[in-house]
Formats: C-alpha cells, structure tokens, sequence
C-alpha cells in the first residue's frame, strides 16, 4: 500500500519534470539499515533525461514530491539514492488498512493455468530425503502460485514401469517366500525397497563369482585391452616423485583406477547387460510386462499397491497432495504411438538406426543424438515424457508447465523441450524445469541401491522424537494430555523440516542436520514458531487483563513497531518474487526476519502496559497481525503454527 502510493507519487513528478522518462520502470527499494528512510529511489536513469548530476536530479524530485505529499516525512540524499522517511500518519493508516485485509499479500486472478509436476517417486523403494525436497519444494511453489492469482493444478508422474521396478519384483520372486507388508509387519514401500537392495546385493555377489570365473578373467582382460588405461593416471602426482618410482606408481594408479571403472561403469552397464544373469532375468521379466504376460502384470499390480499405500502415508504426514496422478505404464504407450506415428510421416524427425532402435539428431542445438526407443522396442524416459507431456496439455490445457527435478535431470529436460518444440506443440515455449540441488547429510551422499538413503518416514519419525525430548527437558507442555503434546510435537518437527529445506535456494545444493533444525535460536522453523507462540501469549495476557478498548491514531510509534510494519508492508512483493521465481526461499527468509522483528520487539518494550489502554491496545493489535501474516506466509511453505510449544 505504502510503496505503490509512493510510486504512484513518484510517476506523476516524473511525469511533470522529465515526460521522456515517463516508460521508465520506477524502481523502489527498502532502505539500508545504516541509512536514514524507509524506501530508496535510484535517480540514475533520471539524470539523461534531467541533465543534471544525481544529487541535483534527487533533490529536485524530493522537493516536488513534498510540495503535495502527507505521505513523506522527511528525504535525505545518499549519492545516487533519495531516501523517503514515511510518516507516522501513513504507516498507522497502512496498519488499518492491514487489519482490514484477510488475505493479506494474495495476487489477483492471473487468468493463466500452470500445471506443476513434483514428486515422481519410483515404485522400488521407498520415499527419502532427497524426495522430501522435491515435494516440499513443488508443493510449496504451487501453493505460493496459487496465492499469487493463478489457477494451479498439482500433478506426479509415478514411475511405476522400467528395468528398477523389475529388478525388485525378481528379487521378491526369487528370495521373498511369498512375504506381504501384512506378515512382515513392514510398510509397504519399505518392504519393495527391501527387495531393491537385495537385488543389488545378489547382483553383486554374482559379479564378483563371475570374475573369477574363465568367461570373466577373458572378459575384463578384454576390457583392458581395449580400454584407455592412461585416464586413471594423475599426471601432477606422478611428477612428484623420484624418476626411478613413477613407474611402478603409474601402474598402481591404472591397476587402483581399472578396479574402481569395473566395479562402477563396467558392472552398471557391460556386465549387468551383456554377462549377468540376473540381469538378464530382470530384462526379461520387463519385456514381458511390456507384452502383457498376466503373470508378471499380477505380481506387478500386487507390489505397485504395496507401494501406493506406503506412499500415501507419508504424503499425509508431509501435507502434500496433487490433483492428478499420472502413471508411466500408461503414458509410455502414448510416447512410444507418437513417435511411431512420426516414422511414419514424409520428412520425420526421427530416425531408425540399423539394430532397429529409433532416434533423434539434435546436434545442430548442441544436445547430440538421443535414442527413443531401444532395439527392442521398449520406449526411453524421454519417450514416455513425450507421452506424459502430450496428455497433460489434453487435460489442462495449460499456459506454462513446471517440472520440479534435480538438477542431475538438466540436460534430459533440455532434450526434451528441444522434441516438443520440434513436433510442433506450442506449449513447449512455456515449459521450465524446476532445478534443485542435491541433499546430502553431514556425513556424505545417499544411495539408494545400496540402502544408504535417509529414509523420510524414519527422518520424520527421529525428529518428532528429538522435538519431544527437548519439550520434555524444557518442561514447556505440562499440563496438557498426551494427545495435545503429540500434536505439538508433530507440528514443531514437521514445520522444522519443511524451513530447514526451504529456507535454501533451489538451485543450491544443501546438508540437511536434523538437531540444527530444530533449534530454537537458530535460522529455523522452531525460532519462528516461537515468534508466533509470543504473539498469542501477548494476546492472552492483555485479554486476561481486561484492558480497555482505546483509540490511538495519534500514537507515535517506537523504532521497533516501524521497523515491524515496513516488513509486513513489503509481504505482497515478497509473495510476488517468489511466485515469479519459484523460490519458497523469499518466502521463508521473509518470514524469518518477521520473526526476528517481532522477538526483538518482544525483549524491547512491555506489550502490555496497564497503564495506558492507547499503547496496549496498539500493540494487541500488532501482534495479532504479525500472527496473521506469520500464519499466512507459514501456509505458503506448508508449516503449522502451534499456540504454545
């Protein structure tokens, strides 16, 4: 309210003493806290059209401005800035204007639709931490869309088909004795991702048999012959040492190098398709669940609802929820019919190569050729995206579409939107994939086939637990039955999570620490709920003392309330830079310095005063609404605000 009477007073000066610089977008900024002011405006693009210096060109702004304004206080000129302090008056009618709204910081209706896509779990494990950050960000930068004015529907897209699905169900085929989440008493997506693991584990066992064996040792020499040794050897280390040694050390660091390359590359790709035994199994058992075979699609059926159910429990603890589900075992035969039907056309993009796999030329925008559908004519992830994107734009109709993936994804989106745009939909211009670093814990990287994961059910369970102990030590919940002490847990530990990963940039990579998120004075979800446990106390106490109803238009406000209402007047922008920028990091780092803010404002003044009814009804007031936009923007990130912690 403040910042766009301000602009809107700034234009109309503009307007008057430069009409050139009328299209000129003004650009108003919160003051520094070393300077004097409330907002900033930089007259550097106004000098070309004044003709004079910047200081002259601030002042000669100010001094129109003032000659009609009550909103301005008082200027002052700091180089190329004129800083406007906003007086007291106008913030107390923006405070009544605050009080007013109920949606406070919500956009109007955009009239575009955006579909955003999170989540798009695999059906061979369970969901992690790494997951969590994907529906925490997705779900949040739909929710904060939303709150801007856009019409936003919430899609996943379940990877419920491929060679990893298969590799669980053979491992429960050969080694599971019929074992259910029922008579295992394990959750269901834990149980499939138990046989995940042990597939690696059995393929691994059958690797090292094979190496030993005649067909192995020829493999792996044959291997080497043909295999650059030289990459394996660091040039600047071998320098290092006597001439007489670097020898010997060169072939250390090529016999060091070729053991790590067949344990990783060679295993993942030349053993497991050409050589494992396992591996052919599972290729096998995906060929025929791509034909249909009514065995394969039974136990497939069985273990997917094992997983749906598992996956469904944490997305209600998390809070996350879509519009549409979307499945790869049905879109990957829309991709693989559109690309079919291509071939088919007098100048197609696509191409089939001699072993009869099919293909695409990007080379001319730098993204190589890429296969669509492999020699046996089971369909790539690209190809089932084709498919998914396809049928999106059939259901929504939509403007723009989001994809929330990690930025180990980057290159397959590009390639992606490249073909859509190449086939001609028009939606392919609209289209942003959301990129996120990684989550690592602060002891390193997770893996998924070796069962190192963080797994986000036990995550979610520790920090309730760690949340309980730390109330129990502090003795803050006495008095209230168990069931109100496992809510508040419940809220402080899952708000807690949801900051801890929010508060980061997307593209950042990220160490998530469960006790650091949880601390109470740290940047952290606790330390604005406690923000907000200060405001409702503040409020019981003045109810409880039956202050008097008292106007107070006339109050001057202390440092630390102006402070708090120029935060909260800039919540509208903030909402709008998120939404622009798909970051729920303005949102919550806002929300921090409004809890900062108001917990000084706590330890600096007596909120309520009994002896005067004008400065404790103010301040009544502002607590409430520091508690209104606190709830709002915590709503944004998926948080919940407990009365007492």
């Amino acid at each position: 309210m403040i910042e766009k009477l301000l602009k809107e007073e700034i234009g109309k000066v503009i307007s008057d003493l430069y009409p050139a610089a009328i299209d000129l977008q003004i650009v108003l900024n919160p003051t520094p806290k070393n300077f004097t002011g409330d907002y900033s405006l930089l007259v550097f693009p106004y000098t070309k059209y004044s003709g004079k210096s910047p200081e002259s060109t601030a002042s000669e702004i100010a001094e129109h401005i003032m000659s009609f304004t009550s909103c301005i206080q008082s200027y002052n000129i700091v180089k190329g800035y004129l800083n406007f302090e906003v007086s007291n008056q106008a913030w107390l009618l923006f405070f009544d204007y605050l009080k007013e709204s109920k949606n406070y910081g919500s956009g109007q209706n955009k009239n575009q639709k955006i579909v955003i896509e999170y989540a798009s779990p695999n059906t061979n494990k369970p969901l992690h931490l790494g997951h969590i950050r994907n529906n925490l960000l997705g779900h949040s930068t739909a929710t904060i869309l939303s709150y801007a004015g856009f019409d936003v529907k919430k899609v996943q897209i379940i990877n419920d088909r491929g060679i990893h699905i298969c590799k669980s169900m053979l491992a429960w085929k050969l080694f599971g004795n019929n074992e259910t989440p029922q008579t295992s008493k394990i959750k269901g997506d834990h149980l499939v991702g138990k046989y995940y693991v042990l597939f690696e584990k059995k393929c691994k066992e059958e690797f090292k048999e094979w190496m030993n064996s005649e067909e192995g040792k020829k493999s792996i020499q044959d291997e080497k012959s043909k295999t650059d040794l030289l990459k394996f050897v660091d040039k600047k280390s071998l320098e290092k040492v006597q001439v007489d040694q670097r020898e010997n050390l060169k072939q250390e660091m090529i016999e060091i190098g070729f053991t790590k390359y067949l344990a990783s590359d060679f295993y993942k790709s030349t053993y497991f398709n050409q050589f494992s035994h396992l591996g052919k199994e599972a290729k096998k058992l995906l060929q025929l669940w791509e034909e249909g075979e009514s065995g394969t699609m039974a136990l497939w059926n069985q273990m997917n609802s094992w997983v749906y159910e598992g996956f469904e429990q944490t997305y209600n603890a998390l809070g996350v929820n879509f519009d549409k589900l979307y499945y790869e075992s049905e879109t990957y035969v829309k991709g693989k019919s559109l690309v079919e039907k291509n071939l088919k056309e007098k100048d197609p993009l696509f191409f089939r190569k001699d072993d009869g796999s099919v293909w695409i030329d990007l080379q001319d925008v730098k993204l190589d050729e890429k296969v669509v559908l492999r020699s046996d004519g089971t369909s790539m992830y690209i190809t089932q995206d084709l498919g998914t994107a396809a049928e999106r734009y059939a259901d929504f109709d939509m403007d723009r579409m989001i994809y929330v993936v990690g930025n180990e994804q980057e290159y397959h989106f590009k390639v992606l939107f490249e073909i859509l745009k190449r086939l001609g939909h028009g939606y392919a211009n609209n289209c942003f994939h959301l990129s996120y670093g990684m989550v690592e814990l602060p002891e390193g990287k997770m893996k998924s086939r070796e069962g190192t994961v963080v797994d986000a059910d036990d995550l979610i369970a520790e920090l309730i637990d760690e949340v309980g102990k730390a109330s129990e030590e502090r003795s803050t919940l006495e008095g209230l039955d168990e069931s109100e002490k496992e809510m508040i847990r419940k809220k402080v530990a899952l708000s807690a999570l949801k900051f801890y990963i929010l508060k980061v940039e997307p593209k950042k990579g990220m160490i998530f620490d469960p006790k650091q998120s949880i601390d109470l004075q740290g940047h952290t979800g606790p330390y604005i709920q406690n923000a907000y446990v200060r405001t409702q106390s503040a409020c019981r106490v003045f109810r409880s003392k039956q202050i008097p109803s008292a106007a107070y238009n006339q109050y001057q406000l202390e440092p630390i309330e102006k402070e708090i209402l120029v935060w909260m007047e800039q919540f509208p922008n903030t909402v709008d830079k998120a939404s622009e920028s798909y970051s729920p990091a303005e949102i919550a780092n806002y929300l921090y310095q409004l809890a900062k803010l108001y917990h000084q404002f706590w330890n600096l003044v007596k909120i309520v005063d009994d002896q005067n009814a004008a400065i404790s009804n103010f301040r009544y007031d502002l607590s409430q609404q520091v508690a209104k936009v606190i709830r709002i923007a915590s709503y944004l990130l998926g948080m919940e605000m407990p009365d007492k912690m």
